[in-house]
């Protein structure tokens, strides 16, 4: 006679948050300071405030602006959004919109929330307003002002506490279900499935967790907003870097053109210089927007929040993206270098013929007679 596994008994959420972060890069870079004399200045609706500092073990270079932002609520399934908006201003040309839910109520509702938010139309449009009302307002304090197309969103559940909490934690007793929320996926996962989305499982004590996978996070615990913040920070930093290898995808095609270019026979003066400036200024941007977001963040004496953005930085692939813009930048630097030595033999070789030309005419001028009868 076959014996069943007993079924898992229901669980409550007593206590918990939902964190949709929508991701968008706007500029070059944003004045901060600017930003915040406008900001302080603008008391006319109030809708946008500060929000409290960053948490104490970090140290941004410079410090991101937090504010909050007063709107109407959004429904998903059936959760509600809070009326407040989170906003973070990034130095390096970022913003992040994070709308919240509150989370209380059958555990089952998760993968529900999980699946809806995934790619969430309404969410993304109501998030992209929100930015192009932000540059509206802040472009004077943004350099080179445009909103890219891309987006990079990212849902983090904090559930503080659950019921009933008796036995294994849940993140080891219910990874199967745990997985489902991860991927936001109803479909019922392989085993294979569920250890490769539970994997990046990190704790502090006994009675927190993290799970992070490339979808969403689940944290387990109370005061998890420092886990919260790395995990933002490296969704943004994942969009920085998938920015910047396009941009320089479209640098390497300029310069694989400059460099195909069939050369005049006589070129104009600086004609040569011109591509070579231009190339050099791309390289120059991208090796720098590449050092401020990836010198940003700094964790100060804390090996576990250390720890919880390397496996943030596993799960994005960051150090594979990081490697594919350090060897574009090196192959940038390349071409650059191939071109100003082309642009300097050509300038030799139009100095060698003129030289040529005034020996010519000089000889030729001793044929003729000076004046005279």
């Amino acid at each position: 006679m076959s014996m069943n596994a007993a079924p898992l008994p229901s669980l409550t959420i007593n206590s918990g948050t939902c964190y949709a972060v929508f991701a968008y890069d706007i500029g070059w870079s944003i004045n901060l300071e600017e930003v915040n004399r406008r900001i302080t200045a603008d008391t006319q609706r109030g809708r946008l405030r500060h929000k409290t500092r960053s948490p104490q073990y970090f140290e941004y270079r410079p410090a991101p602006l937090r504010l909050m932002q007063e709107g109407g609520s959004l429904t998903v399934g059936q959760y509600r959004s809070s009326p407040t908006v989170e906003v973070m201003v990034y130095d390096f040309g970022a913003v992040t919109i994070t709308y919240r839910f509150a989370l209380n109520g059958p555990f089952e509702g998760l993968l529900e929330l999980s699946e809806s938010l995934y790619e969430n139309e309404p969410l993304l449009t109501e998030s992209r307003k929100r930015v192009e009302q932000l540059v509206q307002a802040l472009h004077p304090s943004i350099e080179r002002p445009k909103i890219a197309k891309e987006v990079e969103d990212y849902i983090i559940f904090s559930i503080e506490s659950y019921s009933p909490s008796q036995g294994l934690p849940l993140w080891t007793s219910r990874e199967a279900e745990l997985a489902q929320v991860l991927r936001g996926e109803r479909t019922l996962l392989a085993d294979q499935e569920i250890r490769d989305a539970t994997s990046c499982c990190i704790s502090y004590g006994v009675e927190d967790a993290a799970l992070i996978d490339w979808h969403s996070a689940v944290l387990f615990g109370k005061d998890m907003d420092d886990v919260r913040a790395v995990l933002e920070f490296a969704n943004v930093e994942l969009l920085e870097m998938r920015m910047l290898d396009e941009q320089l995808d479209t640098a390497l095609d300029q310069g694989y053109a400059a460099l195909a270019r069939k050369p005049r026979v006589l070129p104009l003066p600086g004609s040569h210089d011109k591509d070579t400036t231009h190339i050099a200024q791309l390289q120059v941007d991208g090796a720098l927007l590449f050092e401020r977001v990836t010198n940003t963040l700094k964790l100060l004496g804390d090996q576990y929040l250390a720890r919880v953005y390397r496996l943030a930085s596993q799960r994005f692939h960051l150090e594979a993206w990081d490697a594919s813009i350090l060897r574009k930048l090196e192959t940038l630097e390349s071409i650059y270098g191939k071109m100003s030595d082309r642009a300097t033999t050509r300038r030799m070789e139009v100095l060698e013929w003129i030289i040529i030309v005034l020996i010519a005419i000089s000889i030729a001028v001793s044929f003729f007679p000076m004046g005279g009868h």
